[in-house]
């Protein structure tokens, strides 16, 4: 983080979870409201969605595995990352969670994070609605390409297809 960011970046720590869950739900709400049914999105709840993000920090061993974007003391963006530990995986690790809220796209927050999450020695993969064009051109900014894998999003009856970003893609560069 640069001092002229009015922003910066941490690792997820417990006093953070409510806040976490505030941004994820809104970031959900904010990006994906036509692509989730209403339903979905708006029957989340802050609260057991703040339990689950202390769950998870309580049992992530890697302290870097969740980043939180913090301006003054709220949680602006995340995103999260962990290890894929299984035979037949594409990558060694799943970027699972890259959100920012709308009121801070365009101002250089979602590439800081992602210089921060992303590991140029290690393939990485994501996963993307199917009909989140905007995403998929983010995503590719970062090197990643759709490898042509697609599967049900397990909240909802849309289409995900996985974006794969191999060790040795250029990093992107802030435009």
């Amino acid at each position: 983080m640069t001092s002229d960011r009015p922003w910066h970046i941490t690792p997820l720590r417990a006093e953070h979870c409510l806040g976490l869950a505030e941004c994820h739900i809104g970031c959900w709400r904010e990006a994906y409201r036509g692509l989730v049914p209403d339903h979905v999105l708006d029957a989340f709840d802050v609260d057991r969605r703040a339990e689950q993000w202390e769950r998870i920090r309580a049992a992530t061993r890697a302290p870097d595995a969740v980043l939180v974007a913090l301006a003054d003391d709220a949680v602006v963006g995340f995103t999260g990352i962990r290890a894929i530990d299984e035979p037949a995986a594409v990558a060694e690790r799943e970027l699972n969670a890259m959100y920012v809220r709308a009121a801070w796209y365009g101002t250089g927050l979602a590439h800081d994070l992602m210089r921060e999450v992303l590991d140029a020695r290690r393939n990485t993969a994501l996963w993307v609605f199917e009909e989140n064009p905007r995403a998929q051109a983010f995503y590719r900014k970062y090197g990643f390409e759709l490898d042509g894998a697609r599967r049900t999003e397990r909240f909802s009856p849309s289409i995900e297809v996985r974006m794969l970003r191999p060790a040795d893609a250029a990093p992107a560069h802030q435009g």
